[in-house]
């Protein structure tokens, strides 16, 4: 569920009005344990990420930038699941009214930060593509920085009823971290932000303009060209598998608080709880695949994985030592224009 219905879910008050079903069980030990391996698999990527691009900052491009965003923007999402873990399996808020707070407004922030990194990205790829002369000179360091601060500070705006709303309750389900908005206008604010923001926008922007990067990509003479149309289409597919099905239970969720939705009303409430538990987990560990699917796919990103992990482990400097070698011997020795211009997606 979003920020604003973890309590809901787990103390009940959406549901006040049916008896407690399988459903609540269920999530008192799915939850937890997804949200368990999200956070080892999310933290380890991504620390990983921003390490290696710390290390090599002097180096650094716009490409990076976006990279070291992106991870900083996972990193602060999953950081938050460990809170909600316990949330789950004890019921009730135990870390005060500050922490639910700050929990709650970090974890929307590194929502949206995430999504309107990879916005840029693929716009970023896009003008790269298409106006490569053109934008040369913009895609600067100076650039990345100034993107960097307006993202931020957009996924802080959009996030800031968050912070502004979720309060400590007490009731007789216990005390609970909760979404308590003044008015139903954002309390739908909730359902717009995700559907639209949170996927709508993201999707169509990705697919209008790889649809116009694609074709680029075929005519060019590269080695690279279908190693990049490959991660393109792993790209789209990815964010809208891992995505839709949550932002569509957000949707049914919402039309059923209006009493828009027919059937049975404890059956239709408890196919929710459950649907809203499987598609949630299954929507946050996109954030896993993200170092993935953005980094660890690129040569240059990889070597420099290896050659951190050979200064941390000296006892695999061996093995790592002759994959580089075996890697660089696959590599040609020569780069067409066209090469420069995909290595944008998998440097």
């Amino acid at each position: 569920m979003s920020v604003a219905g973890y309590e809901d879910y787990y103390n009940g008050d959406y549901f006040m009005v049916c008896n407690e079903t399988a459903a609540s069980p269920f999530g008192k030990v799915f939850l937890p344990t997804l949200y368990s391996l999200v956070f080892i698999v999310g933290f380890a990527g991504n620390s990983l990420v921003l390490c290696v691009l710390m290390k090599h900052w002097n180096q650094a491009n716009l490409t990076d930038i976006s990279l070291f965003n992106l991870a900083l923007s996972d990193l602060l999402f999953v950081l938050t699941l460990p809170f909600y873990a316990h949330y789950a399996v004890a019921g009730e808020w135990p870390f005060g009214d500050f922490m639910c707070r700050i929990t709650s407004l970090f974890h929307r922030t590194g929502f949206f930060s995430s999504i309107f990194f990879m916005i840029f990205m693929t716009l970023d790829r896009y003008v790269v593509i298409m106006h490569a002369l053109t934008v040369a000179r913009y895609r600067t360091l100076r650039t990345g920085v100034i993107v960097s601060i307006v993202v931020w500070l957009l996924s802080f705006t959009v996030s800031l009823p968050s912070l502004i709303f979720t309060q400590v309750t007490n009731s007789s389900y216990g005390t609970g971290c909760r979404y308590m908005p003044d008015n139903d206008i954002w309390e739908d604010y909730n359902l717009f932000a995700m559907n639209i923001l949170g996927l709508v926008l993201p999707l169509l922007i990705m697919i209008a303009c790889y649809a116009r990067i694609i074709p680029r990509l075929v005519n060019m003479r590269s080695t690279k060209r279908h190693r990049v149309i490959r991660l393109i289409i792993c790209i789209v597919l990815a964010f809208f598998l891992f995505w839709t099905p949550y932002n569509i239970y957000l949707f049914l969720f919402f039309l059923n608080d209006k009493g828009k939705l027919g059937g049975e009303v404890c059956e239709v409430e408890e196919h929710l709880k459950l649907t809203g538990t499987v598609t949630e987990t299954f929507a946050y560990t996109h954030c896993c695949l993200n170092p993935v699917i953005y980094a660890f796919i690129g040569e240059k990103f990889i070597k420099r994985v290896l050659n951190l992990l050979k200064s941390w482990f000296p006892s695999l400097r061996s093995v790592l030592a002759r994959d580089l070698s075996e890697n660089s011997r696959r590599k040609s020795s020569v780069m067409s224009q066209s090469s420069e211009v995909t290595s944008t997606f998998i440097s």
